[in-house]
């Protein structure tokens, strides 16, 4: 019996001494995106219209305001945002940068600007911001305009396309504050 007890007893000790095995960690806020390239197809001749960021408890956000049904896009990591026609590099603040590619042009038809942003290296103030770092306009070209997205480091993302309000749509790119 004495030997029973014992057994018992070494039995539960190594349950209670052994390491338990590592839990799987939660998702941060439950986000699951990911950061490789996003993108989706289609070719839009509704204008770009504003570019404007905001900040939320899991992530931060920018928004590309399209006068119409928006067009595809391309958002991905690059060692380096490169501008429109040129290929120019346009350095960015932060650890990592997202090209961002609208398939839509920041002109209306007659070739005028809708969108000409005042300081095209400062497109936002995002100062106190998670993960952005600097919002930079990389130009018009062809049909296509793009932005650069200067981040904290590679972080994970999202893009979507809303529609609204009105006949007007907009890009969305949220970036994580951490995986």
């Amino acid at each position: 019996m004495r030997r029973a007890f014992l057994s018992v007893v070494l039995l539960v000790s190594a349950f209670l001494i052994l390491p338990a095995s590592p839990a799987t960690a939660a998702p941060y806020c439950g986000l699951v995106w990911g950061s490789l390239v996003k993108s989706a197809p289609g070719l839009s001749q509704a204008p770009v219209t504003d570019v404007r960021t905001g900040r939320h408890a899991c992530y931060d956000r920018l928004v590309v305001d399209v006068a119409g049904d928006a067009g595809g896009y391309t958002v991905s990591y690059v060692p380096q945002v490169v501008q429109d026609g040129s290929g120019y590099p346009i350095a960015t603040r932060g650890g990592a940068a997202l090209q961002i590619t609208v398939n839509d042009p920041a002109h209306d038809t007659s070739y005028a600007p809708t969108y000409s942003p005042a300081n095209a290296l400062e497109l936002t103030d995002v100062a106190g911001y998670g993960t952005f770092r600097q919002v930079v306009f990389a130009g018009s070209y062809e049909g296509y305009t793009s932005l650069g997205l200067g981040v904290r480091a590679r972080l994970p993302f999202r893009a979507f396309v809303l529609d609204g309000p009105g006949t007007s749509s907009r890009l969305v790119v949220d970036v994580a504050h951490r995986w």
